[in-house]
């Protein structure tokens, strides 16, 4: 899809009118990309001319990018919420690059709402909320955390008890899952 000053215009009219996310395409980031490119080298020749008409349409356009992108920042963060506690995956209408941080937010928020699990499973017990329980993906060989202490080897398939840092960074490397 070609982008158009007049199509971001109507992304921006529409997502500022709803709750919902706008409907784009997948490659939206990277179509924005070559035209906000092609705008900018317009509005930098008409610098030379003296052009204020281009600058202002440029500042205009700039403005309604950086919108559209907190809006539709805020309406990702707020299904990945309901899709972390709900379990239910909504990426339609996101871009690639959204899908991506879509995914890593449920993960995050999955990971945060484990402690309020662990809080009411353990009301006898005195649970030690500052490790997680996770899940091996591959097998992992032994390595010393930032903690001086050695954690593994690990086989795939195990179940293991980490500090949550050592867990945290397993998580980003999509080396473990959380354990419920």
């Amino acid at each position: 899809m070609n982008l158009s000053y007049d199509e971001i215009r109507r992304i921006h009219r529409l997502e500022k009118d709803s709750s919902k996310l706008v409907e784009v395409e997948q490659q939206f980031y990277n179509d924005l990309h070559v035209f906000l490119t092609a705008e900018k080298e317009q509005y930098l020749n008409s610098l030379k001319d003296l052009s204020s008409t281009k600058s202002r349409d440029f500042a205009n356009l700039k403005k309604m990018v950086e919108e559209i992108f907190a809006m539709r920042g805020k309406k990702i963060l707020g299904r990945a919420l309901i899709g972390s506690r709900t379990g239910d995956s909504d990426e339609s209408h996101m871009a690639m690059q959204e899908k991506k941080l879509y995914v890593e937010l449920v993960s995050l928020l999955k990971m945060h709402n484990h402690i309020l699990d662990e809080i009411f499973e353990s009301q006898e017990s005195e649970k030690d909320l500052n490790t997680l329980s996770v899940q091996i993906l591959s097998d992992i060989p032994g390595f010393v955390g930032a903690d001086m202490n050695e954690y593994g080897p690990f086989e795939k398939g195990v179940v293991a008890v980490l500090p949550l840092k050592i867990a945290k960074l397993l998580l980003s490397r999509k080396l473990v899952e959380v354990k419920s």
